[in-house]
């Protein structure tokens, strides 16, 4: 089984599901025991120094708390990109230079090896076997990752920017209307 660990998924037009419409997913985990992702594209209103101050200064623009998905919406789970390395302590690589931060680590101790990090209200899990299934009925869209997606500064423009960037006809995709019923 090929891993989409450390790859994108984005929402097709076709997913109304309101947790995922126009979503854009970085997958974080992906075997035979399922999946795991954080929706990168959906800030919330909510300050990150409002639930966590010390890390208020070591997020990434803008320095809000994102919905990371429909599941464990009461906790808090950090992804950072390292450079290089990364940091000895409180951080756990994934993929590449992606890994999970430790919330309960000092935040001067952890920053150091990051370029940044993103703190999500919840995640996206799928049990064995459903994102395949989701993937080949035509619900997402499957895409490489780049560097700059996950601590991209406009989250909001994400859905379109990715798409745009797609070879072929996939990036005719991002022109797709919000309301095809008003075109």
């Amino acid at each position: 089984m090929a891993s989409y660990a450390g790859q994108l998924l984005v929402a097709t037009p076709r997913l109304m599901d309101p947790n995922f419409a126009r979503a854009v997913i970085f997958v974080l985990d992906h075997d035979d025991d399922g999946a795991l992702g954080v929706v990168i594209n959906r800030p919330s209103q909510l300050p990150v120094r409002a639930v966590l101050p010390a890390w208020a200064g070591a997020v990434s623009e803008p320095p809000l708390l994102f919905t990371g998905g429909p599941v464990a919406q009461d906790s808090a789970l950090a992804v950072g990109m390292s450079s290089g390395p990364g940091p000895e302590v409180g951080f756990r690589r994934l993929v590449g230079n992606f890994g999970l931060v430790d919330l309960d680590a000092e935040p001067t101790d952890v920053e150091v090896g990051l370029l940044g990090v993103r703190v999500f209200s919840g995640y996206a899990g799928w049990s064995p076997g459903q994102l395949e299934e989701e993937i080949a009925e035509g619900s997402w869209y499957l895409v490489a990752t780049q560097p700059q997606d996950l601590l991209n500064p406009t989250p909001d423009l994400l859905w379109r920017s990715i798409l745009r960037r797609q070879p072929g006809e996939l990036a005719y995709v991002a022109t797709f209307p919000d309301d095809p019923t008003m075109n």
